[in-house]
């Protein structure tokens, strides 16, 4: 059974993690979590999501990893990962955000069972909330297209 979820290690700040909650919800996600700093609720999430799907956090990496559901594969998000467009998402996933100004750590990359990143045609580099919510549009819609 397919099962999925998104969280951001390190986060700049909350805002991006209430709209990335909705949209997580809004995709069918598990869940999603917070490493590092934790999460104060915000407006953004006008979808009242935090009653919906949970959002864990977790201290250290480490934590994160010993949490980790088993058979779910770590995907991390980065610039400089295999194109979204071809990347094929496993049946049970954790997705992995970096914050907006340092991304993932080489000891986080080093652990993920795969790292995408999305195209673009200006910037690298999106807003984190869009950034997941990209990736979590992608796994439910456009990979399923036929083509």
């Amino acid at each position: 059974m397919p099962y999925f979820e998104i969280g951001i290690y390190n986060p700049r700040n909350s805002e991006n993690i209430g709209t990335l909650w909705r949209s997580a919800w809004q995709l069918g996600a598990a869940g999603i979590f917070t490493i590092g700093r934790p999460y104060k609720p915000q407006s953004s999430d006008t979808s009242a999501a935090h009653r919906l799907i949970p959002l864990r956090h977790y201290t250290t990496f480490e934590d994160f990893v010993q949490a980790r559901p088993l058979g779910a594969l770590l995907v991390g998000v980065e610039i400089g990962g295999q194109p979204l467009a071809t990347f094929k998402h496993p049946e049970q996933a954790i997705y992995l955000l970096g914050s907006e100004d340092m991304g993932l750590p080489e000891k986080v990359l080093a652990q993920c069972n795969a790292v995408v990143g999305i195209e673009s045609v200006n910037r690298a580099s999106y807003n984190v909330a869009v950034s997941g919510s990209i990736i979590l549009y992608h796994r439910l819609f456009l990979q399923s297209m036929p083509g």
